[in-house]
């Protein structure tokens, strides 16, 4: 049974590979736990910090399979997108400049 501190999230699409960009490896240095949580937030459909229009697209593209992306600010200000694919078959974890 979860905890307070525990939230329980469902995946609502397959992420296939999972990859990160040399800079998203960076900014994450290692941390399997924040990457780990992210993803999770990702693949239920919580999109992070897009804009409603965004989290709208997103929504019709996990129904229609299409591509997904959420985006993530980190305490340190940093951004971290999370993108994946239209046919399900990589999920990458990158940086907006390296897109």
């Amino acid at each position: 049974m979860p905890n307070d501190s525990t939230i329980a999230l469902r995946p609502r699409f397959k992420p296939g590979f999972i990859a990160a960009t040399p800079g998203a490896n960076e900014l994450l240095q290692g941390d399997m736990k924040l990457a780990a949580m992210l993803l999770a937030r990702h693949l239920s459909g919580d999109s992070g910090d897009t804009c409603e229009e965004d989290k709208a697209i997103n929504e019709d593209a996990i129904q229609h399979g299409h591509r997904v992306m959420s985006v993530y600010k980190l305490v340190g200000g940093e951004v971290l997108w999370i993108i994946t694919e239209r046919d399900r078959s990589v999920t990458t974890f990158l940086l907006p400049e390296e897109y």
